[in-house]
């Protein structure tokens, strides 16, 4: 059976070959597979040794030190370690000394269900509500900051309309006012230039199968002189901020697969962007079709899209060639419009009718032709069947 046209590289990119390769070697006997806490042999050094190789290129990718980088089992594990942690060990895990925290409508819901956490234990949360573009403004967090405001978690890139909000400028409004910031930057790091010091970020999670590297493996950037509270405990692993014996084989690809994306990174987002362009220009030919998002602040690799005056779930089960999403992968098992969508402007008739497409370091011009001719047939036929 062919598979279908993969375009939903914002939900998993596939690893790259030089990633599998680099991971295959720490798999086996002869390489390196211990363990890399174990520093009375070689083979816990050789590991270590890996461990700290793959921490020096991300380090490298996102403009930070070495040391500021702690390993998670994902991005979501970074959220929770970031938020819970450092609102813990600033108020003492009291919220009567600093209860407030911030974030957006529009997050993913690593960070909306940890914030939903915290709210039920006393911590009040306050939630933005993005433009009309899915971005949250300076003015808008500047406007919501209270004095006993501790915290501020807004993500760099939004999954599903590929928004960049303005990470520095509210990075450096935070930073005046002495408030942390932490940044899900999942869709962001490997995508597009990120610099923790020039965008002013305290606390930021980075997912490795977002960026062509392997999943259950993630990290948390945690700017020096920061404290957070370990939430997993058990041999005071990653400098004490996060137990646990580290998985070097996927610590290996992942700075195996931030190396590449150092390397690529500029003229990737070329590619994807001329990718994007020729997928929106095929697809606005259609009746009906409105893009989400931001045109002129998006990431490359994400298009969000609705069609008018169609079903939506008929219009997904029509696309058997083309592999997308109708919002975050987190998300696909609820019929439910996204939330992102309703609260960015859209009814829920629409919400249903709208796809996200996300292209990649694979994708090719003959798959976004033959995916705006599978997508085009299909709407036709819903809209033909309706009338």
């Amino acid at each position: 059976m062919q598979l279908p046209v993969y375009l939903d590289y914002a939900a998993a990119t596939p690893a790259d070959p030089l990633v599998v390769e680099t991971m295959a070697a720490c798999l086996t006997l002869d390489g390196n597979f211990g363990n890399p806490a174990s520093r009375s042999h070689k083979y816990g050094w050789l590991a270590e040794e890996a461990v700290e190789t793959g921490r020096r290129h991300l380090a490298k990718l996102i403009a930070a030190d070495a040391r500021e980088i702690v390993w998670t089992s994902g991005a979501t594990e970074a959220d929770n370690l970031a938020i819970i942690g450092a609102v813990e060990h600033l108020t003492g895990n009291n919220p009567a000394p600093g209860k407030h925290i911030i974030t957006s409508a529009i997050e993913h819901k690593a960070v909306l269900d940890t914030c939903a956490y915290l709210a039920t234990r006393g911590y009040e949360v306050t939630y933005l509500t993005p433009q009309a573009d899915g971005r949250i403004l300076p003015a808008q967090v500047a406007e919501a900051l209270r004095d006993d405001t501790v915290l501020v978690s807004l993500m760099y890139v939004n999954n599903e309309l590929g928004s960049i909000n303005p990470v520095a400028e509210i990075g450096r409004l935070l930073r005046e006012k002495g408030v942390l910031f932490h940044v899900d930057a999942a869709q962001a790091v490997g995508k597009l230039t990120v610099n923790v010091e020039q965008d002013n970020i305290d606390l930021m999670s980075i997912s490795a199968h977002k960026m062509y590297g392997p999943k259950g493996i993630g990290a948390l950037y945690v700017k020096r002189g920061i404290k957070i509270a370990e939430q997993i405990h058990g041999g005071g692993h990653e400098r004490g901020m996060r137990s646990g014996t580290l998985p070097t084989h996927q610590i290996a690809g992942f700075g195996k697969a931030a190396e590449l994306a150092s390397q690529l990174l500029v003229e990737e987002e070329s590619k994807l962007a001329a990718l994007k362009n020729r997928l929106w220009q095929g697809l606005s030919q259609l009746d009906g079709v409105t893009r989400n998002g931001s045109a002129e602040h998006g990431v490359a690799g994400i298009l969000n899209v609705s069609f008018a005056g169609v079903d939506g779930e008929s219009l997904l089960l029509s696309l058997p060639e083309i592999a997308v999403s109708s919002g975050s992968a987190c998300n696909s098992a609820t019929m439910a419009p996204s939330y992102v969508l309703k609260a960015v402007g859209l009814n829920d008739e629409l919400a249903h009718a709208s796809i996200r497409f996300s292209i990649g370091r694979f994708s090719t011009e003959e798959e976004i032709d033959h995916a705006v001719q599978h997508v085009s047939t299909a709407i036709k036929r819903l809209k033909g069947l309706a009338a």
